[in-house]
Parts: structure tokens; sequence; C-alpha cells
């Protein structure tokens, strides 16, 4: 023990170690949040305080706010993955809580999401989709995807825009212009949700067995961004129509919240199939009111070009 102690006491007195030393205090001082913590406790935090808790504040400074040192969740550098930390004053000394960073939020709201909608499920091209893979080859495809960039651009901003119903034929990928803006609006910690619209229908449907669907409901219709996938490839039902999707929208309508469709039918055609039920029903009135709501929530784009899936 004594050679380990005079190895240290050697170390500490020597001329590089004490100016490192001094380096890296002042760096941990001059850092502008801790700087202003330690002027919110100034009357308590004595110079033996703060020499004793430095190591904290150098825990503190070293590890990424806002998610801007971390490229993801996975590879987030904290000392608690996903969390970040906030100085806190406790039972006389300085301490460290740990909360969640954005990318943890938004990472949690998905996997409840899911456990809650198991028809959520988004292909692995969807979910990888971004702006700059998307095809230019066609010049049918041009004007959604720049009212795509447009809405993104204008909503991270903190502006009020419209969503998009997005329709065309099979293939020229409406669902991956989806993607590409719900990774868009992520990288700005803004969450949305996907739906597949067939799916969610189902799910529905089978929730009115385990009493789940109003919880089901309430996620979707609150969800900061929505974009219901494949409308219209649903078998239409009277229910579906006023009971559900109805319900959504008028929320969505009513509380301003960004609502995108992709369809393989114009406004007039949707407006048709909805008008018609598996059953041979025909309310056309209803289904004139489900789609004011959706051209109060949209603007159309109607996207062309190959069909990518063959």
């Amino acid at each position: 023990m004594k050679r380990i102690d005079e190895t240290l006491n050697k170390l500490t007195k020597s001329p590089d170690f004490k100016t490192r030393y001094e380096q890296t205090r002042q760096e941990i001082l001059n850092d502008p949040a801790v700087r202003s913590f330690l002027l919110e406790h100034q009357q308590q935090i004595t110079p033996d305080v703060l020499d004793k808790n430095l190591m904290k504040l150098y825990e503190y400074k070293t590890q990424s706010f806002g998610c801007e040192k971390c490229p993801n969740l996975r590879e987030c550098i904290n000392v608690m993955q996903g969390f970040e930390p906030k100085l806190v004053w406790r039972r006389g000394g300085i301490d460290i809580d740990y909360h969640r960073c954005p990318r943890k939020v938004r990472d949690d709201e998905q996997r409840k999401n899911e456990k809650l909608i198991n028809s959520l499920y988004v292909p692995k091209d969807i979910l990888s989709a971004d702006f700059s893979n998307l095809d230019l080859g066609d010049s049918g495809r041009w004007q959604a995807i720049e009212l795509a960039e447009h809405f993104t651009q204008k909503y991270a901003k903190g502006g009020e825009a419209k969503g998009l119903f997005i329709h065309g034929a099979f293939g020229v990928g409406k669902s991956y212009l989806l993607g590409a803006i719900a990774n868009e609006l992520a990288n700005v910690n803004i969450s949305s949700l996907i739906v597949y619209f067939p799916e969610f229908i189902r799910e529905m449907k089978q929730s009115l067995n385990d009493q789940s669907l109003n919880e089901k409901l309430e996620v979707v219709k609150k969800a900061p961004v929505l974009m219901i996938d494949d409308i219209g490839a649903e078998a239409m039902s009277s229910w579906m129509r006023d009971e559900i999707l109805g319900t959504i929208l008028q929320f969505r309508m009513l509380e301003g919240l960004p609502t995108f469709f992709t369809s393989n039918f114009s406004y007039e055609e949707l407006q048709h199939h909805l008008a018609h039920s598996q059953r041979g029903e025909k309310e056309e009135m209803k289904a004139k009111r489900v789609m004011e709501r959706i051209k109060f929530l949209t603007v159309p784009v109607e996207m062309k070009g190959i069909n990518r899936r063959k």
C-alpha cells in the first residue's frame, strides 16, 4: 500500500498532472449549464463543496444533451443509455438526476403504440425511407415530393400546415413517401404514426371482444402527425366509416392535428367507395360528411410513375 500511495502522491504533485487538472477544471466551470447551476446555488456551494463535487460536474458535462452527440438511441454515449442528466442540489451536495432523452421518449411512445395496435406493421424499406433516396426519375412524382418537403420544413419550424392526400396507382411510392416524411419529422423530434388502414380496421373489430377499442382509438386520434396508408383498400362498412374513421377525423379537425392519407382513389372515387358498403347500402350524405373532413385536413396530390413493386 505504501508504494501505491507514494506513486499517487508523485502523480498528483507532478506539474503535468496539475496543468491537466486545472485545464479540465476550467473547462467544467466554464460550461454554460454548469455555470448557471452554480450561480443558482451560490449560497450553498462553497469552494470546498465545489472541489468535492467536481467529478459529478465532469460526469454531467461530458454527456450528450438533446441527442446531439449520439448517432442513434442504441449508440447513446450517456451513462444511462437513453437518458440525459440534470444537475440537482441534494442533501448538501451536487447530484445528477436522469430523464428520458427525446429519442428515448419517441422510442417509448412507438413501443407503446405497437403494443396497443398490432397492425402497425411498417415494412423495412419504409422505416428507412429518406427524401435523399427518393427516385426523381418520374416527373409525375415531383409535385408530391415537393409538397411533402414543404410540409416537413414548415411544420418543423412550428408553422401550421395541412397534411396531404396522396393518390395514385399501385406501386408508385405513396407509402414510401409517408415513411420519408415520418423520418424527416423524427430528426427534429416530432413523432408520427403510420397506420395501414385495412389492418387497422380489422384490429378495431377484434378489439370489440377484449374491450380495448377505445384505448386504441385514442392513440390514433391523438397522434401528433397521423398517416393513414391505403385508405379505400378496406371492405367498407357504416360502422368503420362513421364510428371509427369519422371519430378520428372529427377530433383531428377540431384539434388542428396534421393528417396524411394515401389511396388508389381520388377524392371523388373515395367518396363513392365510402358511400357503398359491402352489404349493398348506399349512404351518400354520410360519405360526403366524412369526405368534407378529409378535404379540410389535406391537400390532394396525385403521384404518377412506374409500378416499383414489379
